[in-house]
């Protein structure tokens, strides 16, 4: 079962997962980064270009998912090194920062509150986002071409995406596709026709909608909403 909850830290997520049954799962890109405990081990989940494929036996998951562009300031790694990786916290950070940080997750009362202790304490040591990166995504979740919104934000294409990919792990283009596919399905999973869908989250046409999520997800539009 899953379940989510808003973060004390703007912006974050607190999510945990108890798979019910066993079978491949899909994590679907959402232009974010994640902190993740997982049988007392933690874990950074870089963004996602493409669909994260899950198998094997059920485990239980907890974590905190940061708001797009903001977790490279908090664990000072660029995204694009960790795009499309799940990789060990110890990879990151020195072996015993990493020890004492597992063991105040494991200590707390459960896993998803311990993570966002460490997160808002990494967040309290950190420099405050940039506040640029919150207007990008809104620009583009709006909608904005890539090219008007580095106008309106007096950037160079090329400044909009070294700074994007530092940030995001892809470029502006890249984030705009993942923004609008998650558009699409909130539309779809709230009943609108996808012809309709399709124009209200900037597709050219229904079938340029199920070409680009299909691409982006690995599966038909129609196989993410359940058959409907």
């Amino acid at each position: 079962m899953y379940a989510e909850r808003t973060s004390r830290l703007a912006g974050a997520v607190v999510w945990t997962n108890t798979p019910a049954g066993g079978g491949a799962g899909r994590i679907l890109p959402d232009g974010c980064m994640d902190l993740l405990w997982n049988e007392g081990r933690l874990l950074v989940a870089g963004p996602d270009t493409r669909a994260y494929v899950t198998e094997g036996e059920p485990r239980s998951w907890a974590g905190i998912r940061f708001y797009p562009g903001t977790a490279p300031a908090l664990l000072g790694v660029p995204a694009h090194e960790l795009r499309d990786r799940r990789v060990a916290l110890a990879d990151l950070w020195p072996a015993p920062e990493v020890r004492r940080l597992t063991a105040r997750v494991n200590g707390a009362p459960d896993p998803a509150s311990g993570l966002e202790q460490v997160a808002l304490a990494c967040a309290a040591d950190a420099e405050p986002p940039d506040p640029l990166l919150r207007q990008v995504v809104a620009a583009l979740d709006a909608g904005r071409p890539v090219a008007a919104t580095a106008d309106e934000l007096g950037l160079g294409a090329r400044q909009l995406h070294r700074r994007s990919l530092a940030a995001f792990g892809y470029g502006p283009k890249t984030l705009a596709r993942v923004l609008r596919m998650r558009r699409a399905l909130a539309l779809a999973r709230n009943g609108v026709p996808l012809a309709e869908t399709a124009a209200r989250a900037g597709y050219a046409d229904q079938a340029h909608l199920a070409r680009d999520v299909k691409d982006l997800a690995g599966v038909p539009v129609r196989a993410l909403l359940g058959g409907r």
